[in-house]
């Protein structure tokens, strides 16, 4: 017999069952259903087929897709992981007023009043051949032509990746820190701990379930954009999100699908092992 509690609970918990069987359960297994059926240049057949794997999987295109995908996750993660912790570091530990602390942080949310395609758009007129970069270095005398490699590369796409990504590294970082007891850090200090020796064996591992969710978040979204590398490479360049998004222009869903289960897969993995070296649920 149910405890009157236990309805209580079930029922307070229904709402959000029903939002997450409408919106996550029900697309996902949609896509796992359609990745198995059959496709044509002109219709979609509802029948079991191993085709779109089998191909998806043998494709030597598939694999340097898939690395291309991993590289630009590993640098990106890098450079935000980077940026994430010196800001959350500096907010955290050199800012004593709250206030002032709130301020700043508060200035790292401003790029988000706007869409990431306008905040990675804006990145093209200050690298093109004739942009601000270019004109500026050589003005000062740096360069004698213009840079070709600043924009339509993967130099460009990381960059936009990092800046449209930075945020979701410094956020979870900055909680982890702010949660930090401060006197951990005196008593370290108190016995004779240089700063980097309290950063190394204090800060940091204290810090690392906010390091583990920013990492999820920045590895989730690289891998699964697309948009960006299209426009930031000038369509010179591919991960999975580009492979997907052109198999949907094409009207191969099935195709799309398998390969869309594939990258889920892969996450998920990916999020699995992370998990298993931190309990990310201490920051929760």
């Amino acid at each position: 017999m149910l405890r009157r509690s236990d309805v209580i609970g079930w029922l307070l918990a229904s709402p959000l069952v029903l939002v997450l069987l409408a919106f996550l359960v029900v697309p996902i297994g949609t896509i796992f259903v359609v990745s198995f059926w059959q496709a044509t240049e002109f219709s979609i057949i509802p029948a079991f087929t191993l085709e779109n794997y089998e191909f998806l999987l043998t494709s030597p295109v598939t694999y340097k897709v898939f690395w291309a995908t991993f590289q630009y996750a590993a640098i990106c993660w890098a450079a935000t992981l980077l940026i994430g912790f010196i800001v959350a570091y500096y907010l955290a530990f050199h800012i004593r007023s709250n206030n002032t602390r709130m301020v700043l942080f508060l200035l790292c949310t401003i790029p988000f009043l706007t869409s990431n395609i306008i905040r990675m758009i804006s990145w093209i007129p200050f690298l093109g051949r004739n942009g601000i970069a270019n004109q500026t270095l050589m003005e000062l005398g740096l360069i004698d032509q213009p840079l070709e490699w600043l924009l339509y590369s993967d130099f460009a796409v990381i960059l936009a990746f990092v800046h449209l990504n930075t945020l979701f590294m410094i956020t979870p970082i900055f909680n982890s820190m702010m949660r930090i007891d401060r006197s951990l850090i005196e008593a370290a200090r108190d016995n004779g701990a240089s700063d980097w020796q309290i950063l190394w064996n204090v800060i940091i591992p204290l810090t690392k379930p906010g390091i583990m969710i920013g990492t999820i978040f920045v590895l989730t979204l690289v891998m699964g954009d697309f948009i960006t590398v299209r426009f930031m490479s000038g369509s010179q360049s591919a991960n999975v999100g580009r492979l997907i998004s052109n198999d949907i222009a094409l009207l191969q869903y099935p195709s799309a699908s398998a390969t869309s289960m594939v990258l889920l897969v892969t996450v998920l993995m990916i999020i699995g092992a992370l998990m298993r070296f931190v309990n990310i649920r201490k920051e929760l």
